[in-house]
């Protein structure tokens, strides 16, 4: 029987039959792995998703973690679960071998993990922010701090955090003020508080290491003064055993609509309760240079957003199957030319208006898990490139698909999820049925890892303008590709191919005319426009993509591509044309509305 948390059909066709994933042994990086492991593998994480994930789903939404002022409480499931994943080796699947990894390419990786943000998006969050958290310190860490902190997350033995915002910043990281003391032994103390950690404080792990921007006292101001800390929740001695308690104190609890499952926490660092070596502060441990910490975050950040737009995929892709499952299996009403109350009745999916919101949520979720794949293959060409100009592409690209692959299923597919409810009707809105807990916990991801607004100013502000637009030249050259190819084909897919050159070269005309009338502050009010607007062109480019690869096959899953591609190319892509005039008027509307007149 097929899952209902993802379509293994589709992976293989994306994997394989699209972006050619087998050929990735051919990279000296890749060299021990085969189209077999990299079944093995998602054969692998769809069981133990199924398994140890999936169950506790709904108990782990019903009864969230618990803070007696001590210790936190959360069902033992969620340990059960991470065990399990630990116990498979499965921290380490994309690490370097150096690491004890298995050095599999991060869009194998990637597809697997997605089985487990499906089945239970917050018990996987602990994963994901301690594979990123691990990530970094192997990139940017010494071999000391590798040793005794990125060795024991991989084995599962720790857990990791990300610790940026502060309750009066936000997002605003200029204005953090948590600050770090060096200490005569090289180490740091640290004191401040820091708010919205995920994963802050639990007893799954034997220790939790938090990764903490903080200021060294004469930094210069705002983000360039800005350094990364290695601070334990216990301290690790030198033979690796965890040792004292370090100054680290849970302040409280988040209370969360979705995304219950996961601890998210206020953070007090050098509160006073806990004071190692009978002196005040928390340890930490400085990361690479001083003042070069939001740099080095930057790492454990972009494979954040990546990771949480793969989380809103497999949400909203769970939901889909959900939806497609139910409209089979209820039967409601006749054809609308059918009066005759003695026929049966028909299942909801003959129902046209049916269709088309599965056509939808079908468009946006498949059309979002190959864009997250196709990011994910552009890592392993940067990690193991075969020329210094594949590199430089696969890097240009990365940059500027980045924010879009992170906001754009943040926002869509939480629409499939919407949809979803509606496929379902009333049973859609109760706590009996699946779909209501997908919104929920589907509705943070447009919040965390930076909104839409922060990563439609980084699109708009940065990735499409530096270098001389250098990401977004490249970006056209490859959709100008795809488009070459799909017109050959003629028939649909040379018609998709004229409405999607059309609408990429007025999205590039639009974008040079924004810029060019001089005035910044208009140019980026709507940037979240353009971040739609961006998105939706580059998912048509995405599912062009799709076409291509499926031309000449027959069968109801190619059908199926054929039909989402048409829906999106009929229902979703001319959305843009208005979105891009309303960019080249310059509109001030939102820089001239004043505050009293709300």
């Amino acid at each position: 029987m097929a899952s209902n948390l993802l379509s293994r059909r589709d992976l293989d066709f994306l994997l394989f039959e699209w972006l050619g994933v087998e050929d990735l042994p051919k990279r000296d990086r890749f060299a021990e792995h085969s189209r077999e492991t990299f079944s093995a593998l998602l054969d692998l994480c769809e069981d133990l998703a199924t398994r140890y994930f999936a169950p506790h789903n709904k108990k782990n939404d019903a009864h969230e973690p618990t803070f007696d002022g001590e210790r936190v409480s959360v069902i033992p499931e969620v340990k059960q679960a991470l065990d399990a994943f630990a116990k498979a080796d499965l921290l380490a699947m994309s690490m370097d071998h150096a690491l004890g990894g298995w050095q599999l390419p991060t869009v194998v990786a990637g597809a697997g993990l997605v089985w487990f943000h499906a089945a239970n998006v917050a018990t996987a969050g602990y994963v994901l922010l301690s594979l990123a958290n691990a990530n970094l310190l192997a990139q940017h860490g010494t071999a000391e701090q590798i040793e005794r902190f990125v060795k024991p997350t991989l084995a599962g033995r720790f857990t990791g955090t990300m610790c940026l915002s502060e309750p009066q910043a936000g997002s605003s990281l200029a204005d953090i003020t948590t600050r770090a003391e060096p200490q005569d032994d090289g180490s740091y103390r640290l004191f401040g508080s820091k708010m919205w950690i995920s994963g802050g404080d639990h007893e799954l792990s034997e220790n939790i290491v938090h990764l903490v921007l903080a200021k060294i006292a004469g930094a210069p101001a705002g983000t360039r003064g800005i350094s990364l800390f290695i601070v334990p929740k216990f301290l690790v001695g030198d033979d690796g055993a965890v040792g004292d308690r370090n100054d680290v104190v849970l302040a409280g609890l988040n209370h969360k609509m979705g995304y219950r499952g996961i601890t998210n926490t206020a953070l007090n660092f050098g509160e006073g309760r806990h004071q190692p070596g009978g002196r005040p502060g928390a340890v930490g441990y400085l990361v690479g240079e001083p003042h070069r910490g939001l740099a080095y975050m930057f790492h454990m950040m972009n494979e954040a957003r990546l990771g949480v737009g793969l989380g809103a995929i497999a949400l909203g892709y769970t939901g889909y199957l959900k939806a497609l499952h139910y409209a089979r299996e209820r039967p409601q009403g006749r054809p609308v030319t059918g009066k005759d109350p003695e026929t049966p009745q028909v299942p909801i999916v003959e129902h046209p208006d049916v269709k088309r919101m599965l056509l939808a949520q079908k468009s946006y979720v498949e059309g979002a898990l190959a864009l997250a794949l196709y990011c994910a293959r552009l890592v392993d060409i940067q990690s193991s490139p075969e020329s210094d100009a594949e590199a430089e592409s696969a890097g240009l690209l990365l940059d500027i698909l980045t924010p879009v692959a992170k906001s754009w299923p943040s926002q869509w597919c939480l629409e499939a999820n919407s949809l979803a409810i509606q496929v379902h009707g009333g049973y859609g809105y109760t706590r009996e049925y699946d779909v209501e807990q997908h919104y929920r916990d589907n509705r943070l991801n447009p919040i965390h890892e930076g909104t839409h607004g922060i990563q439609s100013l980084d699109l708009l502000g940065r990735k499409v303008t530096q270098r001389g637009g250098a990401s977004l030249v490249e970006l056209t050259k490859v959709v100008t590709a795809t488009v070459s190819r799909a017109s050959a084909l003629s028939g649909e897919a040379a018609a998709m191919a004229d409405q999607l050159d059309s609408a990429w070269q007025r999205l590039v005309s639009v974008t040079a005319a924004m810029f060019a009338a001089g005035d910044v502050d208009a140019a980026l009010a709507n940037s979240a426009v353009y971040l739609e607007a961006f998105g939706h062109l580059v998912i048509a480019w995405i599912w062009l993509e799709q076409l291509v690869a499926a031309h000449g096959r027959s069968g109801d899953f190619y059908e199926g591509k054929r039909f989402a591609a048409r829906y999106f190319y009929g229902y979703e892509l001319p959305k843009t044309g208005p979105q891009l005039d309303l960019l080249l008027s310059l509109d001030r509307t939102t820089l001239e509305m004043r505050d009293g007149w709300f």
